[in-house]
């Protein structure tokens, strides 16, 4: 029975372990041709000798099963890099009509204690590496449409983090780089939704070496399928890859074990209109300072304030 992506080629970074080889396994078996792109670095904060095991394994483990995929190891922080890995795509496959953006590396310390290098690094994987693939994919996906003259296949699924909703306070360089990711992706899906392009963002909470100290006093269940894995996350990917997806454009998603959640963007929770021609500091104190009177001093907005949800 043919599958949703049967004839469409995925580029999934990160691919090597944890989410993104849940990802990649996925597209694979709903019928897409992969790239899977590792770097192969074995320490999550990027550090070790780059190495083509990780994404080889994962290519191989797919095609085993009987589907499609090459490896690629590529940096994808690194702007040449990048377009290799959409040129192994369009030249293996003919094309490109799905990239899923997931590599990252975890640099954590607090904000006066982080060094210039910890920020920037952190910065150059997620956000660059993100802007980097993007910028590929969507110059193929723009030739392709003006050559045909009208609309062609897109699908962008890429990673942020409830970091970046939430806040967390060990880890100013990733929440900063999960934020710019959203914003990366609210302003691709405008600009290519006239191709046929959409892109979307997924916050996934999932069990990886990247979370491994988050999650630490969860403990997997002995028996049945752990409400951290990967494999909660993937299905979800797999979906926004796919035709049924079409109307689905500039969202955010939550999802985590059985569980996905669409983030409205931001609403004005209150407004105050200056009596004067502009506001004065005595006004806004009147004005402003009864209104978060109930906080305690140095309270910031919880994440549940904003979701719904709870964290673990």
């Amino acid at each position: 029975m043919p599958g949703p992506l049967d004839g469409l080629t995925a580029i999934v970074t990160g691919a090597g372990r944890g989410l993104g080889r849940a990802e990649a396994l996925e597209l694979a078996r709903l019928g897409a041709a992969v790239v899977v792109n590792d770097f192969g670095q074995p320490g999550r904060d990027g550090s070790g000798e780059a190495s083509a095991g990780p994404a080889e394994q994962v290519a191989e483990e797919i095609r085993a099963g009987g589907g499609r995929a090459v490896a690629h190891t590529g940096d994808v922080a690194d702007f040449s890099q990048a377009r290799d890995l959409l040129t192994l795509a369009t030249s293996t496959y003919g094309k490109l009509d799905i990239l899923v953006n997931n590599a990252g590396i975890l640099r954590d310390r607090m904000v006066f204690s982080m060094t210039e290098e910890e920020w920037d690094s952190v910065i150059r994987v997620h956000l660059k590496g993100h802007f980097n693939t993007t910028h590929f994919a969507a110059a193929h996906w723009r030739e392709r449409s003006k050559a045909t003259g009208g609309r062609v296949y897109g699908r962008i699924v890429n990673t942020s983090s409830e970091a970046f909703l939430a806040g967390s306070a060990g880890q100013p360089n990733y929440a900063a780089a999960k934020g710019g990711i959203v914003g990366l992706t609210t302003s691709t899906a405008l600009a290519l939704a006239k191709y046929g392009v959409t892109a979307n963002v997924i916050c996934p909470r999932a069990r990886t070496r990247m979370t491994e100290d988050v999650f630490a006093g969860f403990e997997q269940p002995a028996e049945g399928l752990d409400p951290l894995a990967p494999e909660h996350v993937a299905p979800l990917v797999g979906y926004l890859a796919s035709p049924a997806a079409e109307r689905v454009n500039g969202q955010l998603l939550v999802v985590h074990g059985g569980m996905v959640a669409i983030v409205e963007r931001p609403r004005v929770q209150a407004r105050f209109d200056s009596k004067q021609d502009t506001f004065g500091y005595d006004e806004l104190d009147a004005l402003l300072t009864p209104h978060y009177a109930d906080r305690p001093p140095g309270e910031t907005f919880a994440a549940a304030e904003v979701l719904g949800l709870k964290r673990q």
